[in-house]
């Protein structure tokens, strides 16, 4: 039985979902290690402990069992005994002072305190706690299993947290902390073999790292394994030093979770350090190692990794490379051809992903956005082979230079590499990436929203199938689940540009989480302002075509700025008479709000419906650029006026990607550019700004021509550094 005020439906759509299991938990082992317990002066940790107890509350509250397995008990021992010896130490002791104590004696010391400062902790959260001290021998006697079983289920039927810890101060075995024998020798065993004897449903191990990695995690080469399969993992793995302060180490812990995931109780090892960790993985989150008894048929089952994909992409790239031009252009006819061939397919697929989020009840701007219209694929079509005729953009040459006699330096266009696009809701989008990715010759990874799944799959796969087997298949790879999303983006050193398009939470989030290049805009705040000597009639329609042409689209009107003069003028007073005909609805600025009754704006960043428009009078050109330039996103902004001065501070002083003088903000489209098609707009100030077409999927490289040339202090170069014509 599953517990939905963690694991509901709505966490769970962002689970990942090799943790979906997660949905039918209600017994959970957490099992706290030394070092999350203490600190680095061997003192109590108490944020981190208060942390958990926090956590383990909330958890008891919506109806979780949750038993505790904690170490810390010697350490917190160790501690106290070095302090009391300190104290009661003579001078001559301190200069050769002996802090060597025996385990036992420690544990002893330490247990009481370690469980006085749970039940502290509990009681101030309204939870009650119990101690359970247990041995390896205890689990020798036949009949000790049902009585623990009796008391630990009596405790939880009644909202108790079992605390459980070895008994180290009276252990049988002659060297309790490095003797690996007897039914369990640590604490990671001894809760690996109270998962199975009391039916857990998990078991989350919290250290003082984020999971298990193969390698040290100081160690920069060493990754994350996210989920445990020992045929891949096992003999790869290469262990560091063991904890600082507990017995085993992360290979204890790798070999008591294996033990409880072969009994069938999945185990996650993750960090004891991190914020609400043990909340995140009930809500599925792919947080550190998961050890799962099914693991490795996932493993046969699944497709290529994402490393896998990304460096396919990256190789059939480089055979695209090596294509001429027309060979390149060729493949994109072939697309438009298999495009118009399979129209019928690719609707009927479309038309099923619209009904499905009609009924999930999305938006209807998403919907809109998702809706392959007719005569979109004609139009898409069109564009590929708009984008087929374009000139070579590889290896195009920028720049000649004549170093010195027969020395010649060149710059030239080349393809950035692999591309990794992500994508909300507009299957069109799929389409013009693809096409620009291969005319530009670059590698493309592609992840859409899950609301238009059918479609994305439908598109891809005619598309790939135009591919020649020469350069491969797997030069668009289409990227099919979240948790995916992830690992790719990790990637560094195989991906070379990430480009988000959708909301401001997706781009804002990606470039959070990612140390490649960003391409994009995290906002689609766009600005029209109406000058004084404005012809009302151009205004009128420029306006009206800006909000209402395609309300949903990032380069569609937010924000309408008026000069002052024209408030209460008959041209204003049409106009905003018009925005409501057609449903807009008028928030207004300070100023506007108080001269014309409006609902007043709560922010000027604030984007409202797609069928809101914030308006705000000015005092002049200026007033309108600062203005936008203080509240706007950088992305498209107009002014409109028969004012050239006016217009030209405008144009020269407002920082957007594209300013306008007398045109519709709709217009900063890729293929209304002539760039064919886009891959996105970026607001960025580095690389490319505005639409981004084929040239903003290159970068230059410095190709140098010689003739035997060597620099030997450059006592004989003649260095003449002239331009030469281009090719």
């Amino acid at each position: 039985m599953g517990r939905g005020g963690i694991g509901g439906a709505v966490a769970m759509e962002t689970a990942d979902s090799t943790r979906a299991f997660v949905k039918d938990v209600k017994r959970i082992i957490i099992k706290v290690g030394t070092a999350v317990v203490t600190g680095q002066n061997g003192r109590l940790a108490m944020g981190r402990l208060g942390s958990l107890c926090e956590q383990v509350k909330q958890l008891n509250f919506q109806g979780y069992e949750v038993i505790l397995v904690t170490s810390g008990a010697v350490g917190v021992g160790r501690q106290r005994l070095q302090y009391r010896k300190l104290i009661h130490s003579s001078f001559a002791d301190l200069q050769n002072p002996q802090m060597d104590f025996d385990g036992k004696a420690c544990a002893a010391v330490g247990q009481s305190g370690l469980m006085a400062i749970y039940d502290m902790l509990f009681s101030q959260l309204d939870v009650t706690s119990s101690q359970l001290l247990v041995t390896d021998r205890d689990f020798k006697d036949p009949s000790f299993g049902d009585q623990l079983r009796e008391t630990v289920f009596a405790l939880l039927d009644l909202k108790v947290i079992p605390l459980f810890n070895e008994n180290d101060a009276i252990s049988t075995r002659r060297q309790p902390y490095e003797d690996p024998s007897g039914i369990f020798w640590d604490n990671d065993s001894l809760a690996a073999l109270l998962a199975a004897e009391l039916n857990a449903d998990l078991l989350i191990m919290l250290s003082d790292v984020e999971g298990l990695y193969s390698g040290p995690p100081s160690d920069p080469q060493s990754k994350i394994i996210h989920t445990y399969v020992n045929e891949k993992h096992g003999k790869l793995i290469s262990f560091g030093e063991k904890s600082r302060v507990g017995r085993g180490g992360m290979q204890a812990k790798v070999v008591a979770a294996a033990n409880a995931a072969s009994k069938g109780v999945p185990v996650v090892i993750a960090s004891g350090f991190a914020t609400d960790s043990i909340i995140k993985i009930l809500k599925g989150e792919k947080l550190g190692t998961l050890f799962h008894n099914e693991a490795n048929s996932w493993e046969c089952s699944k497709g290529a990794t994402a490393r896998e994909m990304a460096v396919a992409a990256r190789d059939c790239s480089r055979c695209l490379q090596k294509l001429s031009s027309e060979e390149r252009k060729k493949i994109l006819l072939d697309i438009a051809d298999a495009l118009e061939a399979n129209e019928d397919a690719i609707r009927s697929e479309n038309d099923a992903d619209v009904e499905a989020a009609q009924d999930a009840g999305y938006e209807k701007s998403l919907v809109a956005r998702m809706t392959l219209k007719p005569g979109k694929i004609t139009n898409l079509a069109r564009s590929i082979r708009a984008i087929a005729d374009m000139e070579d953009p590889i290896s195009h040459t920028l720049k000649r230079t004549e170093v010195a006699k027969d020395l010649v330096f060149e710059k030239a266009y080349c393809p950035l590499g692999v591309l990794l696009i992500i994508f909300e809701s507009r299957p069109d989008a799929l389409v013009q990436i693809a096409s620009l990715a291969i005319r530009s010759g670059n590698g493309l990874l592609l992840k859409g929203g899950k609301e238009a799944m059918r479609s994305n799959a439908i598109l891809h796969k005619v598309i790939t199938g135009a591919i020649p087997d020469s350069v491969g298949k797997k030069l668009i790879g289409l990227v099919t689940t979240k948790d995916e999303i992830a690992d790719l983006l990790a990637l560094d050193d195989v991906i070379d540009l990430v480009i988000p398009r959708g909301s401001k939470n997706l781009v804002s989030q990606i470039k959070a989480t990612t140390k490649i290049p960003v391409l994009g805009h995290a906002d689609g705040i766009c600005h029209v302002y109406i000058d004084k000597s404005a012809d009302m009639d151009m205004a009128k329609r420029i306006v009206l075509d800006a909000k209402v042409d395609y309300p949903a689209a990032c380069n569609a009107m937010e924000t309408l700025l008026v000069h002052k003069d024209l408030n209460k003028s008959e041209g204003l007073d049409d106009l905003l008479v018009e925005l409501e005909k057609e449903g807009v609805v008028i928030y207004g600025g300070p100023v506007a709000h108080d001269k014309l009754k409006v609902p007043k704006v709560d922010s000027f960043r604030h984007e409202y419906s797609s069928m809101a428009c914030t308006l705000e009078f000015v005092d002049n050109v200026h007033s309108a650029i600062d203005h936008i330039n203080r509240y706007g996103s950088a992305h498209t902004d107009c002014i409109i006026t028969t004012d050239e001065k006016a217009a030209e501070a405008f144009l020269q002083q407002v920082e957007s990607a594209a300013v306008f003088h007398n045109a519709s903000t709709r217009f900063c489209d890729g293929t209304r550019f002539g760039l064919g098609a886009e891959v996105g707009i970026s607001t960025g100030r580095i690389h490319a700004r505005g639409p981004v077409g084929v040239d903003g999927l290159l970068t230059t490289r410095c190709i140098l021509r010689g003739s035997g040339q060597v620099v030997n202090g450059d006592k004989g170069v003649v260095y003449t550094h002239r331009d030469l014509p281009l090719p």
